[in-house]
């Protein structure tokens, strides 16, 4: 059983800063590319960032110079730091990674329960 699990979530002024973490357990035996997804009420969920096991990123035009993905392969771990936070920013924030565990020797993609991002004066 693989599990992902978020934390660094909260309420923070606009211009502020946060630094979500996302941490994959389990029997696993590799992880491919790593994310961060986020849904704003009323609204679809959306890609905020990826991260490949070599570390190439890729970014939605909204956060770029603002966002960074990054990854900690040893401790199979995924970061989002936030900086310039916007109210536009408020929204439940995923993690999202392509596990192979050692069970099935196979990629499936996993996810986590999500945190809550609040941009508020």
């Amino acid at each position: 059983q693989v599990q992902l699990v978020e934390s660094g979530g909260g309420l923070v002024q606009p211009g502020g800063s946060l630094r979500l973490s996302c941490v994959a357990s389990g029997f696993i035996f590799s992880i491919g590319n790593m994310g961060w997804y986020r849904q704003a009420p009323g609204k679809q969920r959306e890609l905020v960032a990826t991260i490949t096991s070599g570390r190439s990123t890729n970014y939605t035009d909204s956060v770029k110079g603002r966002f960074t993905i990054s990854r900690d392969n040893v401790e199979n771990t995924v970061y989002l730091q936030m900086n310039s936070l916007k109210p536009e920013d408020t929204a439940v924030y995923y993690c999202n990674a392509d596990v192979t565990s050692y069970y099935t020797l196979r990629p499936s993609d996993y996810w986590g329960q999500g945190t809550q991002v609040t941009v508020s004066s």
